[in-house]
């Protein structure tokens, strides 16, 4: 779990929140259903109109990751495949054979599929890294469905305050229904403004943290794949894999 995200979630809300308390506001002031479903209604539709369907349902399954990343450890990695290394070079690739079906990354299997098979070790790492590529593409598309989102919210708090404003103006003569109006006009810029720098752009960046520190790990693991087929001794393979995350 991603404690950090966890904490900034609750650090944010909680200093907005403790703010309105000491300037002597009620936190019921700033809970407005109908804000809420103009501002947020209005730039989920937005986003939905902008991209695909493909990569606005992978933007929901990604969103997870904020608080559980994908699971990826690049020590063990690099252990596993100097373990590869160590048995190539003592029983050759075809003693991997047996270790393929043990692997429960997709594609690592692949690629260790392809080393037992004999591929060409350049044949290897363009296939590999193409995927690389495309899986990037894909989830790096889904994490800007959020970038969109934070960009599209503060107008449509705007929108949101215009409309209570127009409320307002059409009840001048019934002081009794400008409060609501006036509520809706200033929560909804509240909740375009709060949800676009407090949520949306924060997990767009995550997101697009995460899905680039895993396609390092990927690129990591070809390279491990491609030395091992290229017969490089097991400490030069592990010196060129260190160097990946050295920082």
């Amino acid at each position: 779990m991603d404690i950090l995200s966890v904490i900034g979630i609750v650090v944010a809300v909680g200093a907005i929140l403790l703010g309105q308390l000491l300037e002597g506001g009620h936190v019921s002031s700033i809970i407005q259903g109908t804000a809420f479903l103009i501002v947020i209604g209005g730039t989920t539709g937005a986003v939905m109109l902008q991209y695909p369907l493909k990569v606005f349902i992978q933007s929901l399954k990604i969103l997870p990751w904020i608080v559980l990343p994908p699971k990826g450890d690049p020590q063990a990695a690099i252990r596993q495949i100097l373990e590869w290394s160590d048995t190539a070079r003592k029983n050759g690739l075809l003693s991997l054979e047996a270790t393929v079906d043990s692997v429960p990354d997709p594609f690592v299997k692949k690629g260790l599929q392809m080393l037992v098979d004999g591929t060409d070790p350049e044949k290897i790492r363009s296939t590999l890294e193409q995927e690389i590529g495309a899986i990037e593409h894909h989830d790096t598309q889904a994490a800007k469905v959020y970038e969109s989102s934070g960009g599209y919210a503060p107008t449509v708090g705007i929108l949101g305050a215009v409309l209570g404003l127009i409320h307002v103006m059409e009840n001048l003569a019934d002081p009794s229904k400008l409060g609501g109006g006036i509520a809706v006009a200033f929560v909804a810029t509240v909740y375009g403004v709060g949800s676009a720098n407090l949520f949306f752009l924060p997990v767009a960046n995550k997101l697009k943290s995460i899905v680039h520190n895993r396609a390092l790990l990927q690129e990591m693991q070809v390279a491990g794949l491609v030395a091992i087929a290229e017969g490089e001794n097991p400490r030069i393979i592990e010196g060129r894999l260190q160097s990946y995350f050295a920082h």
